[in-house]
Parts: structure tokens; sequence; C-alpha cells
């Protein structure tokens, strides 16, 4: 295997480590040609080519239900397998997503990152902010 000296990953083939190595550099050549965001994977680009199209390719085998990305298939399948694997350190609370277990240690931490610009009110959930815009100004 090919691994990322930086971060750790490994891959299968030189040229998909080479890929990977221009996230870190902070490259971005592929341009979506509908919005014009950048991404600095072509795979990533052709993901997010599908939020314009709709096309939803990854289906669920147990239920049914459609996904434009793989790895949100995956999440789903957790839904009914009951998986679990991200465990919290401090408390042992398990999640299905990795940013659900990071957005959860913000609660011990105390860390809260987003920031209302009008009134310097900050919050752990980003989503706790926007409900704050819309209600508080």
């Amino acid at each position: 295997p090919y691994r990322c000296g930086e971060c750790g990953k490994a891959f299968g083939w030189s040229s998909s480590l080479l890929e990977h190595r221009k996230g870190h550099a902070g490259a971005k050549p592929h341009a979506c040609g509908e919005c014009g965001k950048t991404f600095s994977r072509g795979s990533t680009l052709s993901e997010h080519q599908r939020t314009h199209t709709g096309e939803k390719p990854f289906r669920c085998g147990q239920c049914g239900a459609r996904f434009s990305q793989s790895s949100t298939l995956v999440h789903h399948r957790r839904t009914h397998t009951g998986e679990r694997p991200y465990g919290c350190p401090d408390c042992g609370r398990a999640f299905g997503r990795k940013s659900t277990l990071a957005t959860h240690r913000r609660t011990h931490t105390g860390e809260r990152p987003y920031g209302c610009p009008q009134c310097g009110r900050r919050f752990a959930v980003s989503s706790d902010l926007a409900k704050h815009r819309r209600g508080a100004h």
C-alpha cells in the first residue's frame, strides 16, 4: 500500500496517493461547471455533481432507500444494524458517525466554534447558531 506521510491514510495505487496529497497542499484543480465550487480530487467533484443531477446510484438492500454518495449509504446501513463504531473517550457514549462524535465531544470540552456576528453569542453546533439568527435577529 501507498501511505500518506502527512495523515497516514493508505491507498492501493500510487496515483490515488498523489491525488490525495493535493488536498494537503490546498490545491483544488477540479471545478464544478454548474456552480463553480472547487475540489482537490476529481472523485469528490463527481460526487458533488450528483447534487445537481439528483442521481442516487447507491441503494440500501434492506429498505430500498437511495443515496447520492456511497458514504451516506454506509451511515444509513447503521440505522438497520445498530452499529455505533465511534465511542466517546470521556463518557463512553457511542455514535454511528465520526462527525456526530466530534460534535458531542464539545459537551465535554466546552468548545463553541460558531459565533453570531451580530451579538457575539457562541454555539457548539452550527444549527443552533442558525436557529438563534432566525429568532433573535
